[in-house]
């Protein structure tokens, strides 16, 4: 279903924040003219996400923006978020965006019944009418509400807060701290709130991981999972995982191994688009067949990302030339893009997230991860498993054909390891063998849904021209098969 689909469908005006994949999550955007709630710990990024949601409401939308500010100076946010490329002082100059720093002194605060936010309204009125302003943000509650004690009065005040901004009809964000055991430290916000959306920064195994989950959202559908987000030199980008759906085309078109021979024995090639899994032994060219992929899609003018996890590009650019493979001048054309880091460096949100942010950008038609179980590394086995489902699945729903390399055993066919082997369209393996005081290389096409195959054991050589195969292995020691028939 579109967001466009989820909005008629909820029936309820929606006002879109224009962060990366958070509005297909809410179904379109935020309630209009209704007060959301963002809250959380500290660090976890909600004063960012409410200065993102007035900047992209005013550069994508022409929504101008109200920032009211009871921590940080005006100065002091401007520098914070500048290296996001965030001026808030030009916005501020063309009438887009007003920010006010308001100082709240406790000791001024009186609760002698006579303390409400009516002067807070009337300057927050003024802003918002001299601006013609329809986004809001205040940034935090309980710097406001510091120095008062009176529950009953604190209530009252909160109430009376959310229901000016609903009769102003300006679509707001109100952050604030969490509380223990509930969602703020008043735990009245989120009862008055249409919309309550929290942020999560923890620590697992000393791996750092943001998520959001969307507590509530009165009138309108909206995922409920945890999504994890990522915070970069862009701004704000959330993975909505519940919208990819196994909906993708399946397309007929072929495109290239890299290598004829593996090509004839495919029929031709990968279907554009599909997910491609290379399982061998340490050694036996799962690396070298990665490179021919990506060497091919750059020939055709394709654009191809390599993610790697175990090499730097330096060290792959140096390996491949030694079987032939000069995949430098297509780096320098910007057809074949590297991404090389340890796995460990991020928790498994943050490479979903920063992959899927880098496909969105780069737009490749091919992609390359070696290896797949290097992920593992970042978290447990069945965790990983999860991170490269839904990686399978948005590369499928964008039509990007996939080759994913895994470490497997020489002792004959196993699982991949990682328990993605039936989501897979094709699946390749890669044996060492030594038998008569030699060593060699086999190859073998596992499975390759929708298309006639060989099922031939095939030789696998490494030669200085890159990968040739060589003649059908029959009957050796350890082989799955010792035919050399099927469907060629």
């Amino acid at each position: 279903m579109s967001e466009a689909d989820i909005t008629a469908r909820a029936g309820l005006p929606k006002a879109p924040t224009g962060i990366d994949g958070l509005d297909d999550v809410l179904g379109g955007g935020l309630p209009a003219g209704r007060p959301t709630l963002i809250c959380g710990s500290a660090g976890c990024g909600k004063t960012l996400f409410g200065i993102e949601f007035l900047v992209r409401g005013a550069t994508r939308h022409g929504e101008p923006g109200v920032l009211f500010a009871f921590e940080e100076t005006t100065r002091e946010l401007g520098e914070n978020v500048r290296s996001l490329g965030f001026d808030l002082d030009a916005l501020a100059a063309k009438k887009l965006l007003k920010v006010e720093h308001v100082r709240v002194e406790r000791s001024e605060i009186e609760e002698a019944g006579e303390y409400d936010l009516e002067g807070l309204f009337v300057r927050l009125g003024h802003a918002i009418d001299t601006l013609g302003a329809k986004r809001v943000v205040l940034d935090t509650l309980e710097t406001l509400f510091s120095g008062l004690s009176n529950e009953g009065i604190l209530r009252a005040e909160l109430r009376r807060l959310f229901r000016w901004l609903k009769d102003k009809g300006v679509t707001a964000i109100i952050t604030a701290e969490r509380g223990a055991g509930t969602l703020t430290r008043h735990g009245l916000e989120e009862y008055v709130s249409d919309c309550v959306i929290l942020l999560d920064h923890r620590v697992d195994e000393q791996v750092s991981t943001r998520r959001l989950r969307v507590v509530k959202y009165r009138g309108s559908a909206h995922g409920t999972n945890e999504y994890p987000f990522l915070i970069d030199e862009a701004g704000v980008t959330v993975l909505p995982i519940t919208s990819l759906a196994l909906a993708h085309d399946a397309s007929r078109e072929r495109v290239s191994t890299g290598v004829p021979a593996v090509d004839d024995m495919l029929g031709g090639g990968y279907f554009r688009g599909a997910t491609v899994l290379v399982t061998g032994g340490a050694g036996a060219g799962k690396s070298s067949l990665a490179a021919h992929f990506a060497r091919a899609a750059c020939g055709r003018g394709e654009r191809c990302l390599y993610l790697a996890f175990e090499e730097s590009p330096g060290q792959i650019l140096r390996n491949m030339a030694s079987i032939g493979l000069d995949l430098a001048p297509w780096v320098g054309r910007g057809l074949l893009r590297f991404r090389a880091i340890r796995s460990m460096h991020y928790g498994l949100e943050m490479h979903l997230t920063s992959i899927y942010k880098l496909v969105r950008e780069y737009r490749p038609a091919c992609v390359v991860l070696d290896p797949m179980d290097s992920l593992a590394q970042a978290g447990s086995v069945p965790d990983a498993t999860r991170t490269l489902i839904r990686l399978i699945d948005y590369f499928k729903a964008g039509g990007v054909t996939a080759l994913l390399t895994n470490l497997g055993s020489d002792a004959g066919v196993a699982d991949s390891g990682m328990n993605v082997s039936s989501l897979v369209d094709t699946w390749l393996l890669l044996r060492n063998r030594e038998h008569g005081g030699g060593h060699t290389r086999a190859f073998r096409v596992l499975k390759s849904r929708g298309m006639a195959h060989s099922n031939r054991v095939r030789e696998f050589r490494l030669t200085d021209r890159g990968v040739e195969l060589g003649a059908a292995l029959t009957g050796t020691e350890g082989d799955d098969t010792t035919t050399d028939g099927g469907n060629e």
